[in-house]
């Protein structure tokens, strides 16, 4: 099935969806901050741009949405039924770019915590994750 907007509507879309300073971003920096912890953000010299940077823990948390990044069994993951080789290639890419950038952040000596947007509904399962990650 073919895209249901025009190239120039979807770039439009596409170009309004935020990469960084997120709702669910901004409640995981909350969380971490109340805790004491301080961090840097968006870290571009390492790879994938780190969400949050603990440097003196050596420790970095993604905050990632379960759509774009495909969360397995997450219900917000799944795929759209229009314009299926365009979606599959992007969010194929995105779970491999992930992937790739984890594997050379640990080479490097970075422990790493994703927390999924859907996990940021459950506060305080989210708040003891990051507590046990960061201790």
């Amino acid at each position: 099935m073919a895209d249901t907007f025009s190239k120039e509507q979807r770039s439009w879309i596409m170009s309004r969806v935020k990469g960084k300073n997120t709702r669910p971003e901004m409640i995981v920096r909350s969380m971490a901050h109340r805790l004491g912890f301080r961090f840097r953000l968006h870290q571009k010299d390492l790879p994938g741009k780190p969400d949050l940077v603990f440097k003196r823990l050596k420790k970095i948390i993604f905050v990632h949405g379960c759509f774009w990044h495909q969360h397995k069994n997450c219900k917000h993951s799944h795929r759209p039924s229009s314009n299926k080789p365009y979606w599959n290639k992007k969010l194929d890419g995105n779970v491999e770019r992930d992937a790739r950038n984890k594997k050379e952040l640990r080479k490097l000596g970075w422990k790493i915590l994703t927390v999924w947007e859907c996990e940021i509904k459950r506060p305080e399962k989210t708040l003891g994750k990051l507590v046990k990650f960061l201790s």
